[in-house]
């Protein structure tokens, strides 16, 4: 119920000691920890053979765009809002294909992307273009083009920002954002690419810590029992493995203590916990939950919930490691030549 991320571009030995100790679910790379294909492959190579029984999930952001975190010859594709306005589904397939392809010679397995929000607030600072459009059909459409090509490639998508980041005014990595919409405006506006991808049964999910003052006047969503289990799981009917954004962002950590997040976390429904950047947080807060489900019969039931969940979704993508071998990556990359999509994109952008 962990992913966490690391310090640098290999594991250090004070963290193979926790890893081995915690059997932490996963692991989330950033553009620190990648500094050039060999050194990528060598470091999830390492993450997938630490695991002690499943193995590990191996996730990153990689949307295209300015979220884009690994280094040349990985190819930049341009942000979501660039195929979204070109709106050629063939093209935002082959995209994302072509990002699995490249995420999976590198021993990557989980991709944080789509993004489904709607880029429905022209003043929302974090948002913007990673968003297919201000459309939400639009929206719905082509996302669900990206994570088929994501899944065509062995790769597990997992859209975000569930029920919708993109009305926000203020970045939930520095404060807490609140929505104000009504529900019917929801209803309309944010929530159908969400609906839409539980319907086909989109494998994950990544919640948003905004507060929705409709849905629940206290609490964002991330930690919310009525949106998690009320309007998701019951409401939508979504049995995927929901992840949570980062719990080190300041939405969260700077409005609530670290075990009352965790304790709200859980009891909401979340399955993953994400702490990015302080692995003694992590330690921590699983150290914590521990103690809780030995304590608590409520969250013992939710934390086997979840382990069957994390557990059928390995099942069905980790089936071994995917990455080639190191002195074959480069070369690999090369011939594959994804930058003719970038350049079909930006051609096709140039002529609208």
């Amino acid at each position: 119920m962990f992913v966490v991320g690391l310090q640098g571009e290999a594991l250090a030995r004070e963290e193979k000691a926790i890893i081995e100790q915690c059997s932490f679910g996963g692991f989330i790379l950033f553009g620190h920890n990648c500094c050039e294909p060999a050194q990528i492959l060598c470091l999830c190579r390492d993450l997938w053979q630490s695991a002690t029984t499943h193995p590990p999930f191996i996730s990153i952001d990689e949307e295209g765009g300015r979220v884009h975190r690994l280094p040349t010859p990985f190819t930049h594709f341009p942000p979501a809002a660039c195929l979204g306005q070109m709106g050629d589904l063939n093209l935002v397939y082959r995209a994302a294909r072509a990002t699995a392809g490249e995420l999976a010679l590198a021993g990557i397995n989980l991709d944080f992307a789509p993004v489904l929000d709607v880029n429905s607030n022209p003043h929302n600072p974090v948002i913007g273009d990673r968003s297919f459009a201000a459309d939400p059909q639009k929206v719905t459409v082509l996302g669900e083009r990206w994570a088929q090509g994501l899944r065509d490639g062995g790769i597990i998508p997992c859209v975000k920002h569930f029920p919708g980041h993109g009305d926000t005014d203020k970045d939930s990595h520095f404060v807490l954002p609140v929505v104000h919409r009504s529900f019917e405006e929801l209803e309309k506006v944010e929530l159908p690419p969400f609906v839409s991808a539980c319907r086909n049964k989109v494998e994950s999910l990544m919640t948003a810590h905004v507060r929705y003052g409709v849905l629940d006047p206290e609490l964002p969503a991330t930690l919310s029992q009525r949106i998690i289990t009320g309007l998701l799981r019951e409401k939508l009917d979504y049995d995927g493995v929901v992840f949570s954004d980062d719990m080190e962002m300041k939405a969260i950590s700077d409005n609530y203590r670290q075990q009352e997040a965790v304790t709200l976390c859980v009891r909401a429904g979340i399955d993953v916990m994400l702490f990015c950047h302080d692995l003694s947080r992590a330690i921590q807060a699983f150290e914590f939950l521990c103690s809780k489900f030995e304590k608590d019969a409520t969250v013992r039931a939710r934390v086997e919930e979840s382990y069957n969940r994390i557990t059928k979704l390995k099942q069905g993508f980790l089936k071994g490691f995917t990455g080639t071998k190191a002195d074959q990556l480069t070369k690999r990359l090369s011939l594959l030549n994804h930058q003719r999509i970038v350049d079909e994109i930006q051609g096709s952008l140039y002529a609208l």
